[in-house]
């Protein structure tokens, strides 16, 4: 545990702990025991919910190298700025029908505070500005992740078409546990209908063989419509801009127990 003696530090905590007591009086408890978020004003649920801006910010660093010149009261502040945003976005009714409020609105608004104090970081660190989504992209490991995103799909899709039979005879045999392949494409098509367009995913399912046999590029192009002596050409770029379309879309976490 990490402690801060810090005078502004010490007097916000007590200041904390009594507006908390002060706060006791307004938090509306339904029949059954639980907050009843829904009928709350805005200032009771963030006067509630301070405690988790202090809980997150202590989890960064305060080194100068490491939040620019940041004090814990900073990374604090920055995590209020953010609970107070959230709340205004909070959606009672979403909440009204969750199973487990508190998990669902602890959730929610954890990702807002940990994202503002980041970005007061980011803002602080130093003179030249890097933009957010650049920052992110480091984040994800430097494209590492997105990397091995590309290799699933690539290894499901692409690979149909990258060997003739004669091919065959070179391959070494594969000795890894197989895929479950019911699971594989129940998967996959709940991964196609969410990024791609209908074209996009008739040729990747038809391509693949999900819930029918594979087919091969002529005849997907007479299924879904695509004429002319080079219709399979056009299969096959259809094919690619899906997969890159996955790749740019998809989380690493979506497809790590393929990978």
């Amino acid at each position: 545990m990490k402690h801060y003696n810090i005078q502004g530090y010490i007097r916000h905590k007590k200041d904390l702990e009594l507006e908390l007591k002060r706060t006791e009086q307004d938090i509306v408890i339904d029949s059954e025991g639980n907050v009843d978020y829904t009928t709350m004003d805005n200032d009771t649920i963030i006067k509630m919910w301070m405690p988790l801006c202090e809980a997150l910010a202590r989890k960064f660093a305060t080194s100068q190298q490491a939040s620019g010149v940041m004090s814990i009261m900073d990374l604090i502040s920055e995590g209020y700025l953010g609970l107070c945003k959230a709340v205004r976005k909070l959606d009672r009714q979403t909440l009204a029908e969750s199973e487990d409020t508190e998990k669902t609105i602890k959730s929610f608004f954890a990702k807002r505070i940990r994202g503002a104090i980041r970005r007061g970081i980011d803002k602080n660190r130093g003179d030249m500005r890097i933009p957010e989504h650049k920052l992110n992209e480091i984040r994800k490991n430097f494209g590492k992740d997105k990397k091995a995103v590309a290799m699933f799909f690539n290894s499901i899709f692409l690979s149909i078409d990258a060997k003739t039979e004669d091919d065959m005879i070179y391959d070494i045999p594969d000795e890894s546990e197989p895929y479950n392949q019911d699971l594989l494409n129940m998967y996959l098509m709940s991964l196609l209908k969410s990024h791609l367009n209908e074209k996009e995913y008739e040729v990747l399912r038809l391509s693949y063989g999900l819930n029918c046999d594979k087919h091969s590029a002529t005849e997907i192009a007479d299924k879904i419509g695509i004429e002319g002596s080079s219709s399979y050409v056009r299969v096959s770029q259809l094919k690619k801009q899906a997969v890159d379309k996955l790749i740019e879309n998809v989380d690493h976490s979506q497809v790590l127990d393929y990978l």
